[in-house]
């Protein structure tokens, strides 16, 4: 297959419902980093791009741009220290578990403030990264 287009990345956009929640839980929980933030008025919901460690996720305010309850897988070289490091920040309302799935990955699954799901995973040690 040639890179004719030359794509360099797939970058989903969830829903977001509070701005205050969602910095919260994607910047201070799982430590994300903005990247850019959008209004085009200052009372006009707000388009945000985040990033932790070059993944991109994109966030939104405004109606229609994703659907609530959307769910992304997010690979990791080392998922555990991970688990490690937002179990040490804490969460009001949340504390994930981290489980081995049969599948060969190690996954630690969170529900944002607006219902998307995001599932941090890593190859077992032996399996083969998918």
């Amino acid at each position: 297959m040639s890179a004719i287009a030359g794509v360099r990345a797939i970058v989903p956009v969830l829903r977001s419902f509070d701005e205050g929640q969602a910095r919260d839980f994607y910047l201070r929980y799982l430590g994300f980093s903005v990247t850019f933030e959008h209004r085009f008025a200052p009372d006009m919901p707000l388009y945000m791009g985040i990033a932790l460690e070059g993944a991109e996720i994109q966030l939104s305010e405004h109606h229609g741009d994703a659907t609530p309850g959307s769910a992304v897988r997010i690979a990791m070289t080392d998922v555990a220290a991970f688990h490690r490091a937002i179990r040490a920040r804490g969460h009001p309302r949340l504390d994930p578990g981290i489980e081995d799935r049969p599948w060969g990955e190690r996954e630690v699954a969170v529900v944002d403030p607006s219902g998307n799901r995001l599932i941090f995973c890593s190859p077992l040690d032996g399996a083969q990264p998918r």
